[in-house]
């Protein structure tokens, strides 16, 4: 039961996290209405679209990020104990109890995403919305496959897709 409670616990953070993103980013993005926006700046916001999609919600969520969270998800309904369960977001993305490349590669990720949002934030308006919608593709994209690799290791059959954990 434990174990269960961690799994739910670490999908749900992981997955409030990435809303947090998600309406955070929102009214920025919504701020390109009141822009009066030239050919270029819908060029770059397809551009943006596509690439963020594609780079950050295809290849980083869906082929990576997501089947290896749900991988230790169900590796935490398995092997439960105190501080995993306590620290199940963390947990199911890779900061702790993982190889030491999974860890390195988490944190650097992690370091990076908070400069890009950083430096993004001092963009001025049509140019921070632009890059803001592309972002909010691929954060929508990474919470639907998030929830289909759960689903999948959870209540399919056949999954296996390493936890990166060190005795895996």
């Amino acid at each position: 039961m434990v174990g269960v409670i961690g799994a739910i616990w670490g999908v749900l953070g992981v997955t409030l996290l990435l809303g947090r993103g998600l309406f955070a980013l929102a009214p920025y993005a919504l701020g390109l209405y009141e822009v009066d926006l030239e050919w270029f700046h819908w060029v770059l916001l397809a551009v943006s679209i596509f690439f963020m999609g594609y780079t950050e919600g295809y290849r980083g969520f869906q082929l990576k990020f997501s089947p290896r969270t749900a991988a230790r998800a169900l590796y935490l309904k398995r092997n439960p104990s105190l501080v995993r369960v306590l620290l199940a977001p963390f947990f199911c993305m890779g900061f702790f109890y993982a190889t030491r490349k999974r860890k390195t590669l988490s944190w650097l990720l992690s370091i990076t995403i908070i400069g890009l949002v950083v430096l993004v934030g001092k963009l001025e308006q049509a140019w921070r919305g632009i890059v803001d919608v592309g972002v909010l593709v691929g954060l929508t994209w990474g919470i639907a496959s998030l929830v289909v690799f759960v689903g999948k290791a959870f209540f399919g059959s056949g999954f296996d897709v390493s936890p990166e954990t060190p005795d895996s």
